[in-house]
């Protein structure tokens, strides 16, 4: 097993806002999460990899390949975070440095974690740029990310996060800023690179119809809670918790055709 999730909590003061979340995820495997804002879906991933504040109180447990992540030393989780676990993050523009060049944001991962030059860093930031549909690789690789589209910088992001060929990948609402078309091809991109690489996949979204284009399973949040965690085949079939229940109804509602969305990826 990939990832084992064992009734992790979280906590801010008295107040439990992840609530003894369990799952699993076996290698090359996708996993969606959704649910409403504040239902603990991006909190349950941040506890994953190791980003909530200092604040959150935090237990249960985390097993990724073996190891024990709850309670690593940084140092230790920064051997894994961006090289094993890759992330990318809702809004791009916020994730990336205002101040570096894309080219080397891109090559960082691999000069931490492979121990490559800058000069071969770039080379390889230019082959990445290009593997996520970038045109002009070396003028993009010399932009600022404000230089940059919502789209662009959503693709840098990915090019980031898969530069060290993680065994895990992890999506927080990485389409939410983008327009419709510019969302369908980041996700036709994500799906195809996370194929190519054997990663596994937790994405997250309060999106039902995104969520289930990408993943095989689907774990329903809602109030800190999985209420709900099935195939997507068996989940639009035959949900059995009021809160899936209403989150299909509202997207059969919103989306005329919300019946291209119930396929499970085939990749």
């Amino acid at each position: 097993m990939l990832l084992e999730v064992r009734n992790l909590t979280v906590r801010f003061g008295s107040k439990t806002v992840v609530d003894g979340v369990s799952f699993d995820l076996e290698a090359s495997s996708r996993l969606g999460i959704i649910g409403e804002s504040g239902s603990g879906k991006t909190l349950t991933t941040l506890a994953i990899i190791g980003l909530l504040p200092e604040t959150a109180k935090v237990s249960g447990s985390v097993t990724f390949e073996g190891q024990e992540l709850l309670g690593l030393a940084d140092r230790d989780f920064s051997a894994i975070r961006g090289n094993r676990i890759g992330m990318v993050f809702q809004e791009p523009l916020t994730a990336l440095n205002p101040l570096m060049r894309v080219g080397k944001q891109i090559a960082q991962p691999l000069r931490n974690h492979q121990g490559v030059t800058l000069k071969e860093g770039l080379k390889r930031a230019m082959e990445l740029c290009a593997r996520v549909g970038l045109p002009d690789p070396d003028r993009i690789i010399r932009s600022y990310p404000h230089q940059l589209s919502g789209g662009q910088r959503q693709r840098i992001g990915l090019a980031i996060a898969l530069a060290c060929s993680p065994a895990l990948l992890i999506a927080d609402e990485p389409t939410t800023a983008l327009d419709v078309t510019v969302q369908k091809e980041v996700l036709s991109l994500m799906n195809s690179l996370v194929a190519e690489e054997g990663s596994s996949l937790i994405f997250v979204s309060h999106d039902l119809p995104v969520v289930a284009s990408i993943t095989e399973r689907v774990a329903v949040m809602q109030n800190g809670e999985i209420v709900e965690l099935a195939s997507v085949n068996s989940m639009f079939q035959d949900a059995s918790h009021e809160y899936s229940r209403k989150l299909i109804q509202a997207a059969r509602t919103s989306d005329a055709e919300f019946g291209h969305f119930t396929e499970s990826p085939s990749a």
